[in-house]
């Protein structure tokens, strides 16, 4: 349309412009409607002429042009039919230059990156343009925008789904954040565009522009837990803990701490990146998952540890072989769990003050778990009226999962008024990794106690015949004398060379030994009412467990001899007289069990009742029958 015709064109739209001013005043006659529709029907055939010279404006961006559609379209109360010429014109540019990225080999996250360049370039230039035309520029081009990225084909659902399906379990989270960070980059650059114009915006238009881009992520948001959990235990399932050898074992679990805690610092990362804090809850329940996993992985470890140190099997050889290497590899796998402990503790503290810094900005400062629809609505108003820039108030979770939301609200709330250092956020794991070093330092014990066991073992093999039949016993047996037997003497000297190995215990400086150390419990702990000094001080805590287990086993294998002869007995005496002053000299109690047997075997068979009043009932009757006394 040339000058000449568009000055045709202006002539005419005022002359419709004059009729429909006219037509106001005529609002109550009969026919008034009839008019109406010849109006529309003149406006109609006017835009028909003009169109191709719209488009033609739009395409070459020519303002004065432009500036004259749109005073004429303003005067004819059709500025929304003007508009959409601008939108389909340049909407069509867009769409066609993502039409041949889609085709492209690009990757899905490099066809976006892209295209979302061309977007804040057309954006950045549209704004140039419109600002001499339109009176509201930026809620033009932000309309812009909405319609092309509604109107993609393929759409960004489609292609982010395709670019998830195409990879491995594996790397899906990875590729998933890609796809989103290119995305949030774009979101992040058309934010810092539209700021110093937040006044001249529609801010409803903006919220529906961030929509449009955030919500093909929504969905997989809102299941970010299980999509992490999946990644964490795919990753830790690669981490090996189980080697032939138990040295290889112990360095593998060494240096899985780092491993283990590596990826659960990446999982707190990407719990950000993805969901900026609000999949919290879907975070602590991937991360429980993995301590979960790991923990039970660890404790397989030490099970298949015991077999291989072949704690569990009964002794077939009574040849007394003093090795401490299973106790010193226990020793650094109890400082593996200390290590554990230790980092657990630093990572909950850490975790509870990300959770607060980021996901902590959706508290409300009114915000009460007792009222929550009232807060909701106070929170509605605070956001109404304080001022934040729309690209701010995006929150996928409220929209997608109002329960979900609440939890995480009180969660916060819990967290905030309880400070982050008083937290239980992974009370599970805690737990189960404080029995898993229950269980290192039991293992640690038993390979300490093996060879007491098996000694003690040999007990069973004592002389249970008269006097008179001494002679008839087998080579292998222990032979009776009035000093200690072979197999007592092994015991006491074995528990006379324990503080030289539980030493260490006492003068490394490892943090994290003493940790798992102090946090575990060894069996047989002190009897009710004795002193308790051992309890400050590590090895000998160990050395009085070891002593009293001794004890205890030693006094559980006299019970189960079936008879002894009274050369036997005096033996016996000797045997249990020798073991009390190794417990005295290294400053422990004989138990009240080894006492009152001790008692009892000394006792002279007329004596016996005597000697068993103020004794067990059932301790008297059993070695009453073992001596083959009457009671």
């Amino acid at each position: 349309m040339s000058p000449p015709v568009l000055q045709d064109f202006a002539v005419i739209s005022s002359k419709l412009t004059s009729m429909q001013g006219s037509l106001a005043m005529l609002v109550d006659t009969p026919d008034y409607s009839d008019k109406c529709v010849h109006l529309e029907a003149l406006k109609n055939r006017l835009e028909a002429l003009a169109s191709t010279q719209i488009v033609s404006t739009f395409n070459s961006m020519a303002t004065d042009q432009a500036k004259l559609f749109v005073k004429v379209f303003s005067e004819m109360d059709r500025m929304p039919q003007l508009l959409a010429y601008y939108y389909k014109c340049h909407k069509g540019q867009l769409l066609s230059s993502w039409q041949d990225l889609s085709q492209s080999e690009l990757t899905v996250n490099q066809q976006l990156s892209e295209f979302y360049d061309n977007l804040l370039s057309a954006w950045h230039a549209q704004i140039c343009w419109t600002s001499q035309v339109f009176v509201k520029p930026y809620e033009v081009v932000t309309v812009l925008l909405i319609q092309t990225l509604g109107a993609m084909a393929p759409s960004v659902p489609v292609c982010v789904n395709a670019a998830l399906q195409r990879c491995d379990a594996e790397a899906r989270l990875e590729v998933l954040l890609e796809l989103h960070h290119t995305t949030s980059t774009f979101t992040h650059s058309l934010e810092a565009a539209t700021l110093p114009h937040l006044g001249e915006a529609n801010p409803l238009k903006l919220c529906e522009l961030v929509c449009v881009l955030m919500e093909p992520y929504r969905s997989y948001q809102l299941q970010y837990g299980e999509l992490e959990e999946v990644h964490l235990l795919i990753q830790i399932s690669a981490v090996p803990l189980e080697h032939g050898e138990v040295m290889d074992c112990v360095q593998e679990l060494s240096q899985s701490v780092a491993k283990l805690f590596s990826l659960a610092g990446g999982a707190v990362e990407r719990c950000v990146r993805l969901t900026d804090g609000l999949a919290v809850r879907g975070l602590l329940h991937a991360l429980k998952a993995l301590f979960t996993k790991y923990v039970s992985d660890f404790s397989t470890t030490l099970q298949s540890i015991r077999r291989k140190c072949r704690l569990e099997e009964t002794p077939t050889s009574s040849v007394f072989q003093e090795d401490w290497t299973a106790f010193q590899n226990c020793v650094r796998i109890i400082a593996t769990c200390g290590e554990l402990l230790r980092q657990f503790g630093a990572f909950e503290q850490q975790l509870s003050n990300k959770i607060l810094g980021t996901a902590g900005k959706y508290l409300s400062e009114s915000y009460s778990p007792r009222s929550l629809p009232a807060i909701q609505e106070v929170s509605l108003s605070e956001r109404k009226c304080s001022g934040r820039s729309p690209w701010q108030e995006y929150n996928y979770l409220q929209k997608g999962n109002t329960a979900e939301y609440n939890s995480l609200m009180e969660l916060l709330y819990s967290l905030k008024e309880k400070g982050t250092g008083a937290s239980s956020l992974l009370a599970e794991p805690r737990a189960a990794l404080t029995r898993l070093n229950q269980q290192a330092n039991r293992l640690a014990f038993d390979s300490v106690f093996l060879q007491i066991k098996h000694q003690i073992h040999l007990v069973h093999r004592m002389e249970t015949g008269d006097v008179g039949q001494a002679e008839s016993y087998t080579d292998d047996l222990p032979t009776f004398s009035l000093s200690p037997q072979e197999y007592i003497s092994n015991i006491g000297q074995y528990i006379m060379s324990l503080p030289l190995h539980l030493e260490p215990f006492v003068t490394q400086e490892d943090p994290a030994l003493e940790l798992a150390l102090h946090a575990g419990k060894l069996p047989f702990p002190p009897e009710q009412g004795d002193d308790l000094p051992e309890l400050d001080n590590t090895a000998d805590y160990w050395l009085g467990s070891v002593a009293r287990a001794t004890m205890q086993t030693y006094c559980d294998a006299i019970l189960q001899v079936s008879h002894l002869h009274p050369r036997a007995t005096k033996q016996l005496i000797t045997d249990i007289e020798y073991l009390t002053n190794v417990m005295d000299a290294l400053g422990l109690q004989p138990s009240r069990s080894l006492q009152n047997i001790l008692a009892l075997l000394r006792a002279r068979p007329e004596d016996y009742r005597q000697a068993a009043k103020p004794l067990p009932r059932r301790l008297a009757s059993t070695l009453a029958a073992i001596r083959g006394l009457d009671y």
